[in-house]
């Protein structure tokens, strides 16, 4: 799977779990610019796109990342 169809993905998750269709990601999206974006959301996230893509994280990497590309880049390493 290429790194734009994971994006792809992963806005299509966002938008679900914030209820939010509005939102559009790119790779320096962090939480500084989604306003529903919380610690809570966070977790929600991260379990979605767990399931979504049949993938775990390792809680260090979840608090390595900065943004949405950081994130994108653990996936596609987990994916391929």
């Amino acid at each position: 799977m290429e790194r734009n169809e994971i994006l792809k993905q992963v806005n299509e998750v966002f938008n679900d779990v914030m209820d939010n269709d509005s939102i559009v990601l790119n790779d320096l999206t962090s939480a500084n610019d989604v306003e529903e974006w919380d610690s809570l959301a966070h977790i929600h996230l991260v379990v979605a796109i767990e399931r979504h893509f049949k993938i775990r994280f390792g809680s260090k990497e979840i608090q390595s990342w900065e943004n949405v590309g950081e994130m994108l880049d653990c996936i596609v390493g987990k994916v391929k």
